[in-house]
């Protein structure tokens, strides 16, 4: 490999793993407040938002990796523009075209990531997330209660809230529960709390030592029991939880699909996916080459302007391929024209673009005649 070649090549490499490593925290950090604030409305527990933040971003990563390798070539090529380093390459009797082979050694490795991410691992991943919300949706509500913290379950129409229990034996010490039905709004307080099942298999929340106020908001009703065993008949939420979830994974059977399954169902929502899946490493390899055109840069103008513009063609590329997805799931377009229009629309833009940094153009000549013998 010349020295142009390993030069190039390691820098691409160096800002990939910069960028990469960014565009990966920033993403952690968003997915991070989303799940902690989905565990403290109670959609989901505690216990799996460290397994949902694993899985949710091996699905993320085909276009994590796409844009940091775009970015990359892009600011490589800026960099060596700006600093008049290419200067010395084309003096050296290389072009802009010398270019495309560093940065396809560079890109194709990425690509074929990208692809046994999005054709195997993210399925597997998008399957490991349905079955971890569907095994918490099953769950009791008090199976969902974390001691030191407040639950809401039922859409909110009960909250809980525990403390470590005092005695061996006990499932929690101290609890607190809100609970409203119909009209009457109810605060009960207890020392104790545990799960009974009958032999007929209902299930009951049993408190010990405690006190019930019920109320009327707005109406002078009130009610005050005191009790040394109550117990409250837990709902049966296996079919209800298993609607919701049969609903919830329709919403994502295509995503959590294997690939081969995909090309034996003969509908719009699968070859959709399809385009999807097989998208992403293309899409990774053409906008590798096109930020070798976007990156040749005039170093005497401004550098916000060329950033801002790449940036764009780059969100473009990936909104159009996301709208094909759509419209191929609705039938508005044809999978066979859908899985390639978007690709070849930005092959031609980059080879255009490639034309015009390496044709030469001939000399102006001087204005009225001027220097003429």
């Amino acid at each position: 490999m010349t020295l142009f070649k390993r030069s190039v090549v390691s820098e691409i490499m160096s800002h990939a793993g910069v960028v990469f490593s960014t565009l990966l925290v920033v993403w952690l950090s968003v997915l991070l407040v989303r799940l902690l604030g989905e565990a403290a409305n109670g959609s989901i527990g505690a216990d799996v938002v460290f397994g949902l933040a694993t899985f949710s971003s091996i699905t993320a990563l085909p276009v994590i990796l796409s844009v940091s390798l775009f970015i990359a070539v892009l600011t490589t090529v800026t960099r060596n523009f700006r600093e008049s380093e290419m200067v010395v390459w084309f003096a050296s009797g290389l072009s802009l075209k010398d270019w495309i082979g560093p940065v396809l050694r560079c890109a194709v490795p990425v690509a074929v990531v990208i692809s046994i991410l999005t054709l195997m691992a993210s399925p597997w991943a998008y399957r490991q997330i349905s079955e971890y919300r569907q095994r918490y949706e099953q769950r009791s509500d008090l199976a969902k209660v974390t001691v030191g913290q407040f639950i809401e379950t039922e859409h909110g129409d009960r909250v809980f809230f525990a403390e470590e229990p005092a005695k061996k034996g006990e499932e929690m010490g101290n609890i607190v529960a809100r609970v409203l039905d119909g009209d009457w709004l109810s605060v009960i307080t207890a020392q104790s709390a545990s799960i009974e099942t009958e032999p007929n298999g209902d299930r009951f929340l049993v408190l010990s030592s405690g006190h019930r106020y019920d109320l009327k908001p707005g109406m002078p009703e009130f009610r005050m029991v005191d009790f040394q065993r109550y117990g409250i008949r837990l709902e049966n939420r296996s079919e209800a939880s298993s609607a919701e979830a049969v609903r919830r994974l329709a919403e994502s059977k295509m995503k959590a699909r294997p690939t081969m399954q995909l090309f034996d169902d003969d509908n719009d929502n699968a070859r959709s996916q399809i385009m999807w899946r097989l998208a992403l490493p293309l899409a990774a390899l053409n906008l590798a080459l096109l930020a070798i055109p976007l990156g040749a840069v005039n170093p005497r103008l401004g550098r916000s302007g060329d950033i801002l513009i790449a940036g764009l063609v780059g969100l473009l590329y990936m909104n159009l391929i996301n709208l094909s997805r759509g419209w191929i799931g609705s039938g508005i377009l044809d999978y066979r024209l859908g899985l390639w229009l978007v690709h070849a629309i930005f092959a031609l833009l980059m080879c255009f673009m490639m034309w015009r940094k390496l044709r030469v153009r001939p000399p102006r000549r001087p204005k009225g005649g001027a220097g003429r013998a």
